[in-house]
């Protein structure tokens, strides 16, 4: 069973809530069946918002006065997620998108913004099972694992020919 998603659109032109949570809902789906975590009873709180506020947010919790295309805020900890028996509901984790960032990805890109959502909703759900990118090796493991579901979607590697996006 997959963790329930509580979507609040915050600011920005977003697309319809109803595209926007199937979106969520089949890419975490995709990324939760390569984890052994027990993930039933979890949330996520997802806020959708533009890039002025994502700016705050990014300044605040990484002291980078910049927007940034999605920020992760894991509950908890990945050897806390292993322990979990799936009888009690917890909060995975806060995932916050910033519109204006996300768009312009996708375009510079040539893919389309749900592609690009999917590839950033699976970063960022790895994000709040303990997966990080700070060194080449688990850098390598996460954008491995990444295409990998991605391609269960029918999503094109994001990574191909350099085609990397600030994630």
């Amino acid at each position: 069973m997959n963790p329930s998603i509580d979507l609040v659109i915050e600011a920005g032109d977003w697309p319809d809530e109803a595209l926007l949570t199937s979106w969520f809902e089949v890419a975490i789906q995709g990324a939760a069946l390569t984890t052994d975590f027990n993930l039933r009873h979890g949330e996520i709180s997802v806020v959708l918002t533009d890039d002025a506020a994502m700016q705050a947010i990014n300044k605040e919790h990484r002291g980078q006065d910049k927007p940034t295309n999605v920020l992760s805020f894991p509950a908890l900890e990945s050897s806390m997620l292993a322990g979990l028996d799936g009888k009690r509901p917890f909060l995975l984790g806060d995932l916050v998108f910033a519109l204006q960032t996300v768009k312009r990805e996708a375009e510079a890109g040539q893919i389309s913004l749900h592609h690009h959502m999917s590839h950033l909703i699976v970063h960022g759900f790895l994000h709040l099972l303990g997966y990080d990118h700070d060194q080449d090796l688990q850098a390598e493991a996460m954008e491995a694992l990444e295409t990998r579901i991605l391609a269960s979607l029918g999503i094109a590697d994001p990574y191909r020919n350099g085609a990397q996006t600030n994630v």
